[in-house]
Parts: C-alpha cells; sequence; structure tokens
C-alpha cells in the first residue's frame, strides 16, 4: 500500500468530512439553542438533495447555484416549523419532542418514497470526475467544492453569531432562557431564527453531497443517526466540535473502505464514538455541564 494512496484516500476523507460537519453543525446549533433534539435532520437533508437533483434534471442547474435558493426555501420552512410546530412542545416533557420529531422524520421519508420511488437519483456534472493533480496527489474538484461550500458556510455562520445584534442575542436566549425574557427579548422568535438557520446549514450540505453519493429516500435516518455520532463526538453544542467531528469521521469512513471494505465504515464511525464516550464523555471541544 503505497504513500500515495494512503494520502489520497486521507484528503478525500477530510474534504468529505467537512461536508458531514455543516450537517452536524445544524444539529448543534439547534439543540444548543433551542435544547431541541431534530431528530428529522437527515430527512431534512435528504429533501435538499432531492431538491438538487430535481432542479439539475428540470433546469441543468449545478448544484452549487441552486444551493443559495435552496437554502432560503429551507430557513423559511425551518423558521415556520419551529414556529408553528415545535414551540408549543418546547416546555413540555422530552419524549414528547422526540414522538413528535421522529413523526416528522417518518412523514418525510414516507413522502419522499411516494413522490421518487426508491430508485436511486444523482447528478452528473462535467468536473465531477476532474482531479488537481498536486505531484502524486489527487484530489477530486467536486470533493474540494463541496468542502469549500461547507467551510464558507461554517465562517459565515460562526461569524453572524459572533459580529451580529441578533446572533449575540440569540446567544442570549441559549445561555439563559428566562433573563433573555426578562429583558424584552422575543424568545420564541430567536428559536425559530434558530431553527431556521440550521435548516440552511442542511440545505446546503444537501446540496453539496448530492456530488458524491447518491440519494435515496432511506438516506434520511442514516443521515440522521451520522450527525449525532458527530455532534457526540465533537461535543454537543460546540460548532468547532461540530467540524472536528465531521472530519474524524470521514477519515475514520475513508480508512475503513481502504484497509477493510467500504461496508466497515459504520463500525468505525461508531468505534471512534464508544472511545470518545470512554475517554471524554462531554466530546473533544464540548463543556462539562
Amino acid at each position: 500500500m503505497g504513500f500515495d494512496l494512503v494520502a489520497n484516500v486521507l484528503i478525500a476523507g477530510v474534504l468529505t468530512g467537512l461536508v458531514y460537519g455543516l450537517m452536524a453543525l445544524g444539529l448543534s446549533v439547534i439543540f444548543g439553542v433551542v435544547r431541541v433534539v431534530n431528530f428529522a435532520h437527515g430527512e431534512l437533508m435528504t429533501v435538499a438533495m432531492y431538491a438538487a437533483t430535481v432542479l439539475f434534471a428540470m433546469l441543468g442547474l449545478d448544484p452549487f447555484i441552486v444551493a443559495l435558493p435552496v437554502a432560503a426555501a429551507f430557513f423559511v420552512f425551518g423558521y415556520l416549523l419551529q414556529r408553528v410546530l415545535i414551540n408549543p412542545f418546547i416546555t413540555r416533557p422530552e419524549h414528547s419532542q422526540f414522538m413528535l420529531l421522529v413523526a416528522v422524520a417518518i412523514i418525510m421519508v414516507n413522502a419522499l418514497l411516494m413522490v421518487f420511488g426508491p430508485d436511486a437519483r444523482n447528478v452528473q456534472v462535467d468536473y465531477q470526475l476532474d482531479s488537481f493533480e498536486i505531484g502524486r496527489i489527487l484530489i477530486d474538484k467536486a470533493r474540494l467544492y463541496a468542502a469549500g461550500a461547507a467551510v464558507a458556510t461554517a465562517a459565515g455562520l460562526f461569524l453572524f453569531f459572533r459580529k451580529t445584534k441578533t446572533g449575540k442575542a440569540i446567544r442570549a436566549c441559549a445561555d439563559n432562557y428566562l433573563g433573555a425574557k426578562v429583558v424584552g427579548l422575543d424568545v420564541k422568535k430567536y428559536y425559530a431564527l434558530t431553527f431556521g438557520l440550521g435548516s440552511v446549514c442542511v440545505a446546503i450540505a444537501g446540496c453539496a453531497m448530492v456530488l458524491l453519493v447518491d440519494v435515496t429516500p432511506p438516506l434520511g435516518p442514516y443521515y440522521t443517526l451520522l450527525a449525532f455520532v458527530i455532534v457526540i463526538v465533537g461535543g454537543l453544542g460546540s460548532m468547532g466540535g461540530a467540524l472536528l467531528g465531521g472530519v474524524l469521521i470521514g477519515v475514520s469512513e475513508a480508512l475503513a473502505g481502504l484497509l477493510i471494505a467500504p461496508s466497515a465504515k459504520s463500525m468505525f464511525s461508531f468505534g471512534l464514538l464508544i472511545l470518545v464516550l470512554l475517554l471524554r464523555p462531554q466530546g473533544l471541544l464540548g463543556k462539562k455541564a
């Protein structure tokens, strides 16, 4: 096994992992602020992937071009989902929230099956099989562009939370719910904005991921589970932890495919999860309660 092969596999794992990280970042942001675990997160990503395939098939639009309008639509959908459906469950027991979002996830999966059927769909763009060559290292253009979109989105979200008044208000709601209400902040509105932003992350991740894998309705539960693994590894509620966890999972999956078999990637991912839970239960960048 040559160094070039290992290097190419590791680079591909890092680039894919950054897209995973953006997907998980949406889940982490929602939980960090709203304290609701979105069990329909992977299903939202699958819907975004189907939206990209439909727009490509009908209009010939590149998934990176449609990412912005799809993200805007997902922001509105996420905002309304939180404002109308989830907000009434904020003060209810956690099992009620769990059942609500599991029901939403099941509805999404079955709706996709009804509309698109069980067959896999994909997008074929001109640069999808092209690579950048650095010596004997090959970097897939599609993966590099997808990773670039993920990093740019994550950076924009980080700056939004750190530099804008709305972002600071959202952080205040996350830090002290009662205190935010006392000073006059519309906590429910900021919760809905946060859910919308989390949906934007998953929408852009979905538009990028459709260049890397075929999409089928059952991918939704798989990506939901993968997002949970990533945020637990990185630290639930940590933005940097979501990206770090995504990269680690991406690399572990790539190494599993190289050293054992592609079907063993879940074994490596969950092995990493168990290791982190044993050594650092709060996650790599998470804080102790």
